[in-house]
C-alpha cells in the first residue's frame, strides 16, 4: 500500500535533531516532565507525600506513558491532555491521584512548549555561529578580492567580495543577539491554573509555580490569562522569519552571480553523479539556494497565523491552537534546515575571481567616473563642475563606444589638471575600495570574538 505522507516535513525537508524536538514522542514527554516537576513541587511544600512524587516522576516516561496509550484513551475523551493525565495516573498507581493537582491544562501545554523552545534554540543558536564562522573565513580569505558593485542592477563603483560578505556576516551577528535576547521572554512557562489565579494551588501557589519552573530551567508568566501570553510566540516567529529572510536575501545574490552572463560565483557542484536538468545536460543550477529561497517564503507566511493567534476571547479561546500545531513545528524545522543550507552553500562556494576582474573590466573605465570627478575636486575644480564634466564625458565615451580612459586624455579640461600617470591610478578599481578590506577585518574580529 502507498504511504500516506502528506507533509514535506515527513519526506523531504528538514533535520532529524530540530524534528525530534517537537515530534509527537517529545511533545508528551515534555509533557510528562512537567506533570512530574508538578508533583516535586507539590511534594516540596508538603501537599503531596515526596514517595507518590519519586512514583510519578518514575513513571513520567514514555516507557510507562507510550503515545499508544494515551491516542487510546483521546479517542474516548477527545481531549489530549486529560488523555495524557489518565495514563500516567493509572502508571503511577495509588500515587495517581495527585497527578495534574490544580493544574490546567494550558499550565502542562505551555510549560512542555517552552521546553521544546529551548532545545528548538540551542539548536538555532549552533546553526548561527557554524554561519558565523563560515561567513568569518570567507569574508577574510576574499577580503582584497575586487568585484563590481551593482545598484538597479547596473554597473556601479567596485568593491571587494569579503565585504558583500562582511555585511552578511554583520547581519547574522545581529539575528544571533534577538535570538539571545529573545530566549528571556519565550522559554516562559506557567503554572497558574484556569485564568491564571492561581487560585486551585491554594495558598501555596507562588511557592509551587517558582518551584516548578526553577526545576524546569523556565522563566514564567508574570499575569497569565490561562496561557502564557502569545506576543511570545509571535516574536519567535518574527525572529526566525528575520533569519530565514535574510538568508533568502544571500541565496537571491548567489543566484544572481551565478546567471551564466555574470559568472562571478557558483554553487559547488559534483561533477561525477550529480545532474543539472533532466535534458539540458550541461546545467549547474542554484539549485539550494533556489531551495533557500523558497522555503523561507514558507516561513515567513506563519507569521501572520501566529499574529492572529494573539487576539483570543477573554482569559482564552481554543482558536490558537490548532493553527500552532502547523505554525511552531513548521518554522523551527525549517529555519533550521535553511541556516544549514546556506551554511553549506557559502562554505562550499566557488568564487571566479578572473569573472569578477573580466566583469570590472567590461565596464569600460565607466564604474570609475565618481573617483575622476572626486579626483578633479581635489584638484581645485568645483565639485557640481567636476560633475558635469564627467557626465558629459562619459556620454560622448557610450555613443561613440570609448573607454572612459581614453575620452577623458582627450579632454583638455581634465588633463590640464592631472598627468596621464595620475589618471592611471585614478581608473585602477584596485585602489578605490576605500575601507571595505579594513571594515571586513573589523566585522570578521567581531565575530570570532562571539564564537570564542
Amino acid at each position: 500500500m502507498i504511504g500516506m505522507l502528506i507533509c514535506p516535513l515527513d519526506y523531504r525537508y528538514g533535520r532529524r535533531e530540530m524534528k525530534s524536538v517537537f515530534s509527537e514522542e517529545n511533545n508528551l514527554l515534555t509533557k510528562l516532565q512537567v506533570e512530574a516537576a508538578l508533583a516535586r513541587a507539590h511534594a516540596s511544600v508538603g501537599d503531596v507525600p515526596s514517595e507518590a512524587a519519586d512514583t510519578i516522576t518514575e513513571m513520567a516516561t514514555l516507557e510507562h506513558v507510550s503515545l499508544e496509550k494515551v491516542s487510546k484513551i483521546e479517542a474516548e475523551t477527545r481531549h489530549d491532555i486529560m488523555s495524557m493525565v489518565m495514563a500516567l495516573s493509572e502508571a503511577a498507581g495509588e500515587a495517581g491521584r495527585y497527578v495534574h493537582l490544580g493544574a490546567t491544562s494550558n499550565d502542562i501545554v505551555d510549560t512542555a512548549m517552552a521546553l521544546q523552545f529551548k532545545a528548538m534554540l540551542d539548536i538555532i543558536e549552533q546553526d548561527l555561529d557554524e554561519l558565523i564562522e563560515v561567513l568569518a573565513d570567507q569574508a577574510a580569505k576574499y577580503r582584497d578580492t575586487p568585484m563590481m558593485g551593482r545598484t538597479h542592477g547596473q554597473f556601479a563603483i567596485p568593491t571587494t567580495f569579503g565585504f558583500k560578505l562582511a555585511g552578511y556576516l554583520s547581519e547574522i551577528l545581529r539575528h544571533k543577539e534577538r535570538v539571545l535576547e529573545m530566549r528571556k521572554r519565550l522559554c516562559v512557562g506557567k503554572m497558574s491554573g484556569a485564568i491564571g489565579t492561581g487560585a486551585g494551588f491554594g495558598s501555596k501557589f507562588f511557592q509551587i509555580q517558582e518551584t516548578v519552573m526553577n526545576d524546569l530551567g523556565l522563566g514564567y508568566e508574570e499575569a497569565a490569562t490561562q496561557l502564557v501570553c502569545r506576543d511570545r510566540y509571535a516574536e519567535m516567529v518574527f525572529v526566525l522569519s528575520l533569519i530565514t529572510t535574510s538568508c533568502e536575501r544571500y541565496a537571491t545574490e548567489i543566484r544572481n552571480l551565478q546567471r551564466s552572463e555574470i559568472g562571478e560565483v557558483q554553487e559547488a557542484f559534483d561533477a561525477r553523479k550529480q545532474v543539472g536538468s533532466s535534458t539540458m545536460a550541461q546545467k549547474k543550477n542554484p539549485m539550494l539556494s533556489e531551495n533557500v529561497s523558497g522555503l523561507a517564503r514558507v516561513v515567513r507566511s506563519y507569521l501572520t497565523p501566529q499574529m492572529e493567534s494573539m487576539i483570543l476571547w477573554h482569559e482564552r479561546d481554543l482558536s490558537n491552537s490548532s493553527a500552532e500545531r502547523f505554525i511552531i513545528p513548521h518554522v523551527a524545522v525549517l529555519t533550521d534546515d535553511i541556516l544549514y543550507k546556506i551554511t553549506n552553500v557559502f562554505r562550499n562556494l566557488v568564487v571566479n575571481k578572473e569573472r569578477m576582474m573580466e566583469n570590472i573590466k567590461s565596464a569600460g573605465g565607466f564604474i570609475m567616473a565618481e573617483s575622476v570627478l572626486l579626483a578633479l575636486a581635489s584638484k581645485g575644480m568645483g565639485r557640481q563642475e567636476a560633475h558635469e564634466l564627467v557626465r558629459q564625458i562619459s556620454i560622448v565615451a557610450e555613443e561613440r563606444g570609448m573607454d572612459l580612459r581614453d575620452a577623458l586624455r582627450d579632454n583638455e579640461a581634465v588633463m590640464s589638471i592631472v598627468s596621464d600617470e595620475e589618471l592611471d591610478l585614478i581608473m585602477d578599481p584596485s585602489k578605490y575600495l576605500g575601507g571595505a578590506p579594513e571594515m571586513t577585518d573589523r566585522v570578521v574580529e567581531e565575530a570570532r570574538a562571539t564564537l570564542k
